[in-house]
């Protein structure tokens, strides 16, 4: 089977204009529009991701010059840190919108982000780790 010479982008593929780190947030700045209630876009995150961000910072998603910030959630609806995101990468989201604003919520996995959880809790503090040795 040959190639097709000519190839079409999807018309939802939606290509980041900004990523900036403010308040405490991590910012991924879309293109001016209208995202539709339950209609899944192609993100893709094209700026570096601020080296000033902390791995836990919030995603959130601003459109165009508005201020309002949308949560950017994992399949599960949790909200995805700056861990679990990369840098010149395609995300599937899904708009889905409330009363009083909406969410763009991923389809697939985000990126593996560390966990530091205990392995289990018994009514005592964790112990303190170890000093560094010199």
């Amino acid at each position: 089977m040959a190639c097709k010479t000519s190839c079409k982008l999807c018309d939802r593929l939606v290509i980041s204009q900004a990523v900036t780190f403010a308040g405490g947030n991590v910012v991924v700045n879309l293109p001016a529009g209208s995202y539709r209630n339950g209609c899944k876009y192609c993100i893709v995150i094209a700026q570096a991701i601020p080296a000033a961000a902390t791995i836990n910072a919030p995603v959130v998603v601003t459109i165009g010059t508005g201020t309002e910030q949308y949560p950017l959630t994992n399949r599960c609806c949790a909200q995805v840190t700056a861990c679990g995101i990369r840098t010149q990468t395609r995300y599937s989201a899904v708009v889905s919108t409330n009363p009083t604003g909406g969410t763009f919520r991923l389809l697939g996995k985000t990126c593996p982000c560390p966990d530091n959880s205990l392995a289990s809790i018994d009514g005592t503090p964790p112990a303190a780790p170890p000093a560094p040795t010199t």
